[in-house]
């Protein structure tokens, strides 16, 4: 009887002193008024699980303010949700929603502080958040989020870094920060988008789509001068010319950029993009590059190239074709510009008129040797073609019939052409200038 006793004592003792220690561990963790805490804790979760977030609300403030950070994330996670509510359902009380922004930035705060496995989320969410929900104040929201990007490095989310490149653009056109520091963020937020890794399809096109923001931004913020986007460029891709993004990029600035595209960086970048992505879009590019710069074998090599690929079609092929007859002819040279001329007609119909005309004046102002049939022939051809244009295309007849005028002015007279063996209407064959054209005599009635 007293050994059952002992047993029983110090059983009981054993129970007190487990519970006493538990309630010890339950205030630590709970804080000084732990079953308070627990209390709200228990009532706003019920609520929140119900979706009726307004019974839920005025339980989670005593939550949080009973309760230490550290009592539950699971509360400041729900708390962040529940400030969202209660901002998007206040909108139009701005005094009231300005306080709500400060209290769920921070709540963020708070939980990137005392749990620190999920800081980089937190961080992120708050980003965000601030994206959502903070407007007009670039300062601020530069200031935040350059602090996210130097916690989370590639790890932030795409969005922020698209964010603040805007905030330091708004910086810059009120004066607050220098080209220079813009140039720099850009630079710095490039480098880190490059750097993600995305999971999926969808996030690289995401981050792809993103990137194409913050390019624009930068453009159209106009920043950068030529002189600033090729000293940003240069060492980029001297270390990465076959860096398909870099490059089209490059190509992409200094194009957008005022009288940018006469250097060697650009040159140098826009050959680099159509030799890691040939197309027919990007040899036309390089043919208008090599074109603006009167160099014509490297001009035809690329629009041929253009031409050339299974990518067009004739209509495709007949423009292109004219744009490169009428480049040859302005660059005297006139044989490629009859024969693409020709080419272009015969492709493409709705330019055939054009390129007729375009003949017409070839012939025209060819120079050609020999007796005086011969060089006076070529004005027989250019008529030819003259005619053709106009019917091709009604609309070049006043302009095709003073150039016939003019041109008529220079055909021999029936005496002269009789001299040299030759009547009207008689076939002539003229061959000039590496061209050649069957027409017939014309003399002056």
């Amino acid at each position: 009887m007293i050994i059952m006793k002992k047993v029983t004592l110090f059983l009981l003792v054993a129970a007190f002193a487990l519970t006493g220690s538990t309630l010890a561990s339950a205030q630590g963790k709970y804080g000084a008024d732990s079953a308070e805490c627990i209390k709200y804790l228990s009532y706003y979760k019920e609520y929140y699980k119900q979706r009726n977030y307004d019974e839920a609300i005025p339980h989670w403030r005593m939550a949080y303010k009973l309760c230490p950070p550290t009592a539950n994330q699971t509360m400041l996670v729900d708390g962040t949700m529940l400030m969202r509510k209660l901002i998007n359902k206040n909108i139009n009380n701005s005094i009231y929603v300005e306080s709500l922004i400060d209290s769920l930035m921070t709540i963020h705060d708070t939980r990137a502080q005392y749990y620190p496995k999920y800081k980089e989320t937190t961080l992120n969410n708050k980003g965000l958040d601030m994206i959502n929900y903070i407007k007009n104040d670039p300062q601020r929201l530069h200031e935040e989020f350059k602090g996210i990007i130097e916690e989370n490095g590639e790890k932030t989310k795409p969005q922020i870094l698209l964010f603040q490149l805007n905030t330091a653009c708004q910086l810059y056109q009120s004066g607050s920060l220098v080209a220079e520091d813009v140039i720099q963020e850009y630079n710095d937020v490039m480098e880190l988008i490059d750097k993600m890794e995305p999971k999926s399809s969808v996030e690289k096109e995401n981050i792809d789509k993103i990137k194409t923001d913050i390019e624009s931004i930068f453009i159209s913020s106009k920043v950068a001068n030529c002189e600033n986007l090729i000293e940003l460029f240069t060492p980029r891709y001297e270390a990465n010319p076959n860096d398909l993004q870099l490059v089209t990029n490059i190509v992409k600035m200094l194009s957008s950029a005022e009288e940018c595209t006469d250097n060697d960086l650009f040159l140098n970048a826009a050959n680099s993009m159509h030799t890691l992505d040939p197309s027919p879009a990007s040899a036309y590019f390089l043919y208008r590059l090599y074109s603006s710069k009167s160099d014509v074998e490297n001009a035809m090599k690329y629009m041929q190239e253009a031409i050339a690929s299974e990518e067009t079609d004739a209509i495709q092929d007949g423009q292109y074709y004219y744009e490169l007859a009428a480049f040859c002819f302005k660059n005297s040279n006139n044989a490629n510009a009859f024969n693409f001329a020709l080419k272009a007609a015969e492709l493409d119909p709705s330019v055939s008129g054009k390129a007729y005309m375009l003949i017409g004046t070839i012939w025209g102002s060819q120079v050609c040797p020999g007796n005086e049939i011969e060089r006076r022939a070529p004005y027989w051809v250019a008529v030819d073609y003259l005619n053709k244009a106009k019917n091709a295309d009604p609309s070049l007849a006043e302009d095709a019939n003073n150039m016939i005028k003019q041109y008529r002015a220079y055909f021999p007279q029936t005496a002269e052409a009789f001299m040299y063996n030759v009547t009207d209407g008689d076939s002539y064959t003229v061959s000039c200038g590496g061209m050649r054209a069957v027409t017939t005599v014309k003399t002056q009635q």
